[in-house]
This record gives structure tokens, sequence and C-alpha cells, in this order.
């Protein structure tokens, strides 16, 4: 059975899901936005874990536990820096958004919440990333095993028309 796929304008640290995707940087630091939400309300654990890690490539995804978060699992996805689109951006972060979900599957996650990856302080273009973010989640749903739900978990007004736009489209 495929996987559904949802939108929810919410906090993704409240999303009562098995797995949260964290969108981290290489050197798995948690400094701000979705990852320094992460750190605030799952504690020093989650750092300290991503330390015994210590780094994951651009396209990759690496898991640790989730603290004090009610999902059980943190998967850190590696989106690219947007530098205008002729470095690989796009097949970088559609490999970010496949990785998470295959490390969901690994981890047997049935349920898994993604946040708007690299479209921060990386700078990728909002609905750039929507549409190649939610082309990647439709390319893995039909083969998931474990994962049934994909819930991609903005804050903003311009990221939820981003990705509400992305889904309504079949491309």
């Amino acid at each position: 059975m495929a996987a559904s796929i949802d939108l929810a304008k919410t906090d993704i640290t409240r999303m009562r899901v098995d797995a949260i995707v964290n969108a981290a940087n290489e050197a798995l630091q948690l400094g701000s936005g979705v990852a320094g939400a992460i750190r605030q309300h799952g504690g020093p654990t989650i750092q300290e874990e991503c330390d015994q890690i210590g780094t994951c490539a651009v396209g990759q995804a690496v898991v640790t536990k989730a603290g004090k978060l009610s999902a059980k699992w943190v998967i850190h996805a590696v989106g690219p820096v947007w530098k205008g689109g002729t470095f690989g951006e796009e097949m970088l972060l559609a490999s970010a958004v496949l990785q998470a979900l295959r490390r969901g599957e690994d981890i047997g996650a049935t349920s898994v919440a993604i946040p708007a990856i690299s479209t921060g302080v990386f700078g990728f273009p909002l609905e750039l990333a929507a549409e190649i973010s939610v082309a990647a989640a439709r390319s893995f749903a039909p083969s998931a095993e474990y994962v049934q739900k994909i819930v991609f978990c903005v804050l903003d007004d311009d990221a939820h028309a981003a990705f509400q736009k992305a889904l309504g489209s079949r491309a």
C-alpha cells in the first residue's frame, strides 16, 4: 500500500509522528530554524548523538533518537545550499528527501514529518523546493513498506501555499 502524502501548517517539533526530519547541515550542528527548534524542544541528547555521528554528506540522512520530543526519532537530512541552480542542487535536494524517507523505512517508522528542506538559511527557492520535495515523496510512496504517512510540515503562509500548489500538481 502506497504511503499517503499530506501537508500541515504547524511546528514540526509538536507533530505526533514516529519521526521528524531535521533540515540539517553537514556538521550536524543544531543551529537555527528547524534544527534550533529541535534542539530547544528535544534537549541536549540529540546534539550529543549528532556529535557522535560526526558529519553527513549533502543529499544524505542519518538518524538519532528524539530526546524529549513526542516523535521517537529525528532524521537529519542534509539539503544543499542554493548556488544558483547550476551545482546539482535540485538532484541533491531530491536525494535528501528520498534518503530521509529511506532512513524512515530503516527504523520502521510509519509516519514521517518533513520540513521545507534547504529553504531557510540555505536559500533554496521555495516553490522549486516544494515541487522537488513533493516529487521525491511521490516517487518513494508506492514502494514504502513501513512508512504509511508522509507529512510536509511548514510554519508560514508562503511555504504552505508553495507545498499546497506542488501537492495539487501531478508533476
